[in-house]
């Protein structure tokens, strides 16, 4: 019903804060007449003036003429009114985010543009429906949530609310790869997509930290380093705030009622009570200095000692076959390496008739050339768990060292990653394809939940989840439906039904 390819399209933004002001400026640079309206006096214009500095620096650096962002600055008018927008095919609106102010807003401009205009809304957290609920034509409201910066995050999704006209949300897929994002569709559920997949990220990293298993700093440099993650968790919570960082996880656990996946940890209220919020703060998880650079926490020094006597499982020989002689049998002078997947150090020990105060566990999941990780039982003599370490170490890759934990660090924070991400399309909120986009998009994660899983195997990831679930006992590690079915079947979890 709208052509978004036609020459004369007009779009309307209503609020020129950080985001309506990336709003704008990818509109205007994909040949749209743009009109920005602000109920406060003067913002729109103070808007105008920074996408103005911002086209220039983009010219300055090549990646569009100074003519092209001429033109594009010529197309935003500054309206007065919300009468302005009539002309008006599309309004986007991204002012506070509170539903009521929303709702008010469209009622407004129900009154002021035509029929078929369709009205959108950039919010990241609140119900879309419920926004439509207050319109008399609900039909034709829809979630269009961007990413900050607008211009730089090349991902919207598009929410579609529970009486969205499925025009309405063809219509915004088309505008947003005009202007060059990558549009991804939702159901209007929350936390859409994006905020829904990173509850496996962090609130898994702080149940880690919970439990003892290592500190923050040994977490951060397992997922970033074994893991391929740009960011480790708790620098992540620094960088967004962990005042912001756990809101969203209680919500989202409200939200879903409960649900034990999403469950925040009891390690944040406190730390957010005594304002240790992250980089705003000076100081969160990690110290920031006057740059903004967090404090190097230095790694445990590695041990001098080296093993007399070595064992281990046949999936560790190529590795340590390298540093030492392996022995048929394990001795009791022995250090005994095993590498289970889903399960802790004691079980694993127990199960191979090992001596647990000579076993030592490695993780194999992401291999061994960026950083590998010693797990240790309660009973692990110190002098095994140094000899181990030295011998890992003596190659000069570095060596984290952990305390015993069903899956490891990796294991376990890569499996919940993944089993969320099968949830989000066992529940059909997002297509497979379009939740991988927008993780890699939104987030930043070096694959998709289902590309994740993919690449370790499906297979394996539900062996780590069911080894957890046996040891916890609990729904939070409970594999979905989703991720045994293509497991056992043996095809991707990209495979749609």
């Amino acid at each position: 019903m709208l052509d978004i390819q036609r020459p004369d399209l007009v779009a309307g933004v209503a609020g020129s804060g950080t985001m309506g002001r990336g709003i704008v400026q990818v509109l205007a640079q994909c040949g749209v007449r743009t009109l920005v309206f602000d109920a406060q006096a003067g913002a729109a214009a103070k808007a105008k003036e920074a996408i103005a500095k911002s086209l220039s620096a983009i010219a300055q650096k090549g990646r569009i003429t100074q003519a092209d962002a001429d033109a594009a600055l010529a197309r935003i008018e500054i309206v007065d009114a919300l009468a302005a927008l009539k002309p008006c095919h599309v309004v986007v609106e991204a002012i506070v985010e509170l539903l009521a102010p929303k709702q008010e807003l469209f009622k407004a401009l129900e009154a002021v543009v035509s029929e078929d205009c369709i009205l959108a809304s950039n919010t990241s957290s609140l119900s879309v429906t419920a926004m439509a609920s207050a319109c008399a034509r609900p039909g034709r409201i829809a979630g269009y949530h961007f990413f900050n910066p607008v211009p730089v995050m090349k991902i919207v999704e598009v929410v579609d609310g529970e009486l969205t006209e499925p025009w309405v949300g063809d219509a915004l897929v088309a505008l947003a790869k005009r202007y060059g994002h990558k549009p991804v569709r939702c159901k209007d559920t929350p936390g859409f997509i994006v905020n829904h997949a990173g509850r496996g990220y962090v609130p898994e990293s702080l149940r880690v930290l919970q439990e003892g298993v290592a500190d923050f700093a040994t977490i951060d440099r397992i997922l970033v380093d074994a893991a391929g993650f740009r960011l480790g968790p708790f620098g992540l919570l620094d960088l967004v705030g962990l005042d912001i960082a756990h809101g969203v996880m209680k919500s989202m656990h409200a939200q879903y009622y409960g649900e034990p996946k999403y469950q925040p940890s009891f390690l944040s209220d406190p730390r957010v009570a005594a304002g240790l919020l992250g980089r705003k703060t000076g100081r969160g998880w990690y110290r920031y200095g006057k740059d903004g650079v967090a404090e190097k926490i230095p790694e445990i020094p590695v041990p001098s000692a080296k093993p007399v006597s070595v064992w281990c499982v046949p999936e560790l020989k190529d590795l340590l076959s390298k540093h030492t002689q392996i022995e048929n049998k394990p001795t009791p002078d022995s250090v005994c390496f095993v590498a289970p997947l889903g399960h802790d150090a004691t079980t694993t020990a127990l199960q191979l008739n090992l001596d647990p105060k000579n076993t030592v566990a490695l993780d194999l999941l992401f291999g061994f050339t960026k950083r590998r990780t010693l797990m240790t039982t309660p009973v692990t003599k110190p002098e095994v768990r140094d000899a181990a370490h030295a011998l890992l170490a003596s190659d000069g890759v570095p060596v984290s060292l952990i305390r015993d934990s069903a899956g490891f660090v990796a294991q376990r924070v890569v499996a919940h990653i993944v089993n969320v991400g099968c949830d989000i399309v066992q529940q059909r909120i997002a297509s497979p394809e379009d939740l991988d986009s927008a993780v890699m998009l939104g987030l930043g994660y070096p694959k998709g939940p289902l590309g994740m899983g993919d690449a370790v195997g499906a297979a394996r990831i539900l062996a780590i989840l069911e080894a957890m679930f046996a040891i916890y006992q609990e729904p939070r590690y409970r594999p979905s439906p989703w991720l045994k079915r293509r497991a056992k079947l043996g095809v991707s979890l990209l495979t749609p039904e």
